[in-house]
């Protein structure tokens, strides 16, 4: 529950956190211009502010979207993210948490705690904030959601965008709230809702039963995006450019470094309004160097759609 609304010229938060400086935050996204957004899935302890910075050098985007699970209580990577230069927008996940210290003998549910701080007591209350925030958008600019997890409606079939392949059977694990506010704004306000991104469900599914469909097309044209592609960083373990897509030690992460590392965004063009192009996009980084090694198009704008 509880998602990020993002409309030029600021970003708005559905927190009580403080509101982000205007001047940061100018990624124009009024219908008649061209937007570059790059989408960083779950984290998941594999970011590096130099080596991402690079690659996003490369690519020039306008706006960095993080879908969140960061990784739980590192402080360390949370900080780097919130120094990169480049205007942003961050939802946290399940994954970033803080566990270790005990502030009460009496336990309550996390969940609704977290709730609460929000000032939400129900599914109802979350749609009714996310619905809320979108209210405040100029007339002639774009509204995109960014999420943790996709609405509910979008398949129950394990390898569906937001569908449960940890269960024999699948089933939609998509969220409720979010899928009420987006259909509220579409049946009460005239807002172009062009993209909705997520992440959360990952790419690869679980016990190896294949691969997740990453783009989902609604009947009214919104273009739904889980940018979870877990894990993000793949790193070189031979001369032969062989890659792997974990270390286990800082030591081994620093070595492995500067041999050079295979980072994936997906990259989302939106021109005119509406959505031109999303990719998959692996930027290679060695040193001070980086290329676009390898990219998939997930969709075009004359209605291709694929993975």
């Amino acid at each position: 529950m509880l998602s990020a609304l993002i409309h030029a010229h600021t970003l708005s938060f559905l927190s009580s956190f403080p509101q982000p400086n205007p001047r940061l935050c100018r990624p124009s996204m009024a219908s008649s211009s061209l937007v570059r957004i790059a989408v960083v899935g779950d984290v998941h302890d594999d970011w590096d502010l130099g080596e991402d910075t690079k690659a996003l050098q490369l690519m020039k985007p306008d706006l960095v979207l993080f879908t969140g699970d960061f990784g739980n209580e590192n402080v360390e990577l949370v900080q780097n993210v919130a120094a990169l230069n480049f205007p942003k927008a961050v939802i946290l996940g399940n994954h970033d948490s803080w566990s270790t210290q005990q502030f009460s003998s009496k336990k309550k549910d996390r969940v609704q705690l977290q709730l609460e701080w929000y000032g939400v007591q129900d599914m109802d209350g979350s749609a009714k904030r996310i619905y809320d925030a979108a209210l405040g958008t100029p007339e002639d600019h774009l509204v995109i959601l960014l999420a943790h997890n996709g609405p509910t409606g979008l398949g129950s079939e394990l390898n569906d965008i937001c569908g449960k392949d940890w269960v024999f059977g699948g089933g939609d694990h998509g969220d409720l709230d979010l899928a009420q506010a987006i259909s509220h704004l579409k049946e009460t306000t005239t807002f172009s809702i062009p993209l909705v991104v997520f992440g959360h469900m990952h790419k690869e599914l679980a016990y190896g039963n294949g691969l997740r469909k990453m783009i989902v097309v609604g009947t009214d044209d919104i273009i739904y995006l889980n940018g979870a592609i877990v894990p993000r960083v793949k790193r070189p373990i031979n001369e032969q450019t062989a890659y792997r897509c974990s270390v286990d030690t800082e030591t081994s992460l620093q070595a492995s470094n500067s041999n050079g590392t295979k980072r994936a965004f997906t990259l989302v063009e939106i021109l005119n309004g509406h959505v031109d192009k999303i990719s998959e996009s692996w930027v290679s980084v060695v040193g001070n160097e980086t290329t676009l090694e390898e990219e998939y198009i997930l969709f075009k704008s004359n209605g291709q759609s694929s993975l």
